[in-house]
């Protein structure tokens, strides 16, 4: 009895790679050539605007991970994105073809397979040594830091504290200073929430989590004033969460240091109650001051009483110290504590709070008539 066999299907469509494949993959190189060259060669802020020259001695390594990544990702992506492109249009079912038409028959390359698994492999390997490197620099540095200086994050702005200064520098008032050509070891962490402490022109970032304290490792290489921000979503106000860095000389910095242990030392630091944002104390006094104190009536405590009617109240016209209830008594509280008969109320250390903080308070608590 004969045996039958199905009809094989046939190859119809182009034979070999297609036509125009070597000059098409010609011109990929091509454009992979001119992309690299301008990436390793243009200054970055022609690539991308805004993106300033490096600013410390850490910046060109991230730089420099930067353009590998860049460099071989595109060619990557190009190579394969090209070719699926090329393959789709010049192999595909043309009207009136046979539904069983292939193109070309391609089994069991393993010089093809063992190119494409080595080279993105050998290109991972490069990267992860690369990164070890930059990544151990910034942990540990390169030697001894001459400042060792910390960042606390909290909700929402940052808090800067440095050796021998006694009290904090934040960064609602004041910009985080740091001195041109010495060894910096930033401890970074978070008195509430995960923040992430951003300086875009030193190329870092860290994130500041309770209970956890990372650091940075640089060296300042040029002066000026650059931003910090927080890149982690923080809550309601996390878009002003923002501040300044001052990068001077050695001399400008220890001035400027002095002048802070000057002012701490004679107890000297005017609040700006002027810059009080009343909306921004309501929301700052439901987060921090509901828990204790009620905007009511003074008789109507929680903990402490309550805080309605506080600069015009004719039962109570004087504030728990027995100063006026004027806006710098009030701010006076909000910044020393109080410890009374009727109680005790913490600091602003224990609570918390920055110069903006409690002038945002205070704007809330005077706006109460």
């Amino acid at each position: 009895m004969a045996q039958t066999t199905a009809p094989q299907p046939q190859q119809i469509g182009p034979k070999g790679m297609g036509p125009g494949f070597w000059p098409y993959t010609i011109a990929l190189t091509v454009l992979n050539v001119i992309f690299a060259l301008l990436i390793l060669f243009a200054p970055l802020d022609f690539i991308m605007p805004g993106w300033s020259h490096p600013v410390t001695d850490r910046a060109a390594d991230i730089d420099g991970l930067f353009k590998f990544m860049s460099v071989f990702g595109f060619a990557i992506f190009c190579y394969v994105a090209g070719y699926v492109a090329y393959f789709a249009i010049v192999f595909r079912r043309r009207p009136g073809e046979p539904a069983g038409t292939i193109g070309v028959v391609v089994h069991d390359a393993p010089k093809l397979e063992f190119w494409w698994t080595v080279i993105p492999s050998v290109l991972l390997v490069i990267l992860t040594g690369l990164s070890i490197v930059v990544w151990y620099k910034i942990q540990f540095g390169t030697g001894a830091p001459a400042l060792t200086m910390e960042v606390i994050g909290h909700q929402f702005y940052f808090e800067y504290r440095y050796p021998g200064l006694k009290g904090s520098v934040y960064s609602q008032t004041d910009a985080m200073h740091l001195p041109i050509g010495k060894p910096v070891r930033i401890l970074i962490t978070s008195a509430d929430v995960i923040h992430q402490f951003w300086a875009p022109e030193i190329r870092l970032k860290a994130a500041a989590v309770p209970g956890l304290v990372q650091n940075l490792n640089f060296t300042p290489t040029a002066p000026g004033t650059f931003d910090v921000a927080c890149s982690e979503y923080c809550g309601v106000d996390h878009s002003v969460m923002q501040g300044k860095l001052v990068i001077e000389s050695a001399d400008k910095f220890e001035k400027w240091l002095a002048a802070q242990k000057q002012r701490a030392a004679a107890g000297a630091h005017p609040i700006p109650l002027a810059r009080g944002n009343a909306a921004s104390g309501k929301a700052l006094f439901a987060q921090k001051c509901s828990a204790c104190h009620a905007i009511a009536p003074f008789d109507k405590k929680i903990v402490g009483p309550g805080l309605a009617k506080l600069t015009d109240d004719p039962q109570h016209p004087t504030l728990v110290t027995g100063k006026s209830p004027t806006r710098d008594h009030i701010a006076e509280i909000l910044e020393n504590g109080y410890t009374g008969p009727i109680g005790a109320m913490p600091n602003r250390q224990a609570n918390g709070l920055s110069d903006q903080n409690i002038a945002d308070l205070v704007a809330y608590l005077v706006s109460l008539k």
